[in-house]
């Protein structure tokens, strides 16, 4: 995993880009009608994500066609997942606290 893919996922523009590609490949003109900016915006976007592997490319005659690649999420949520559980495990005890102190 790279920090390409967490500065990719920076962009709240990016993310909901990838939630849209979570549905199926799509035109970039499909996509940029989802957003209030213009269409070389929105294929800036998709270079960063393109570069950083989360998305490939193709084309379909005139239209490029963007699809999401899964690879990439998938390595950082293996990455995440000792995070996940070490907060779980510190917000579980912090219940185990609170429920204590409202008992006394």
């Amino acid at each position: 995993m790279t920090a390409d893919v967490f500065a990719a996922l920076a962009s709240p523009v990016r993310r909901e880009l990838t939630a849209l590609l979570l549905e199926g490949p799509r035109s970039v003109n499909d996509l940029a009608s989802r957003f209030a900016m213009s269409r070389p915006s929105v294929s800036e976007h998709l270079k960063v994500l393109r570069e950083a592997g989360l998305v490939t490319e193709r084309r379909d005659g005139r239209r490029r066609i963007y699809q999401l690649e899964a690879e990439p999420l998938m390595e950082l949520s293996q990455w995440l997942t000792p995070y996940e559980r070490f907060w779980r495990s510190r917000l579980a005890g912090l219940r185990e606290l609170l429920d204590a102190e409202d008992e006394k």
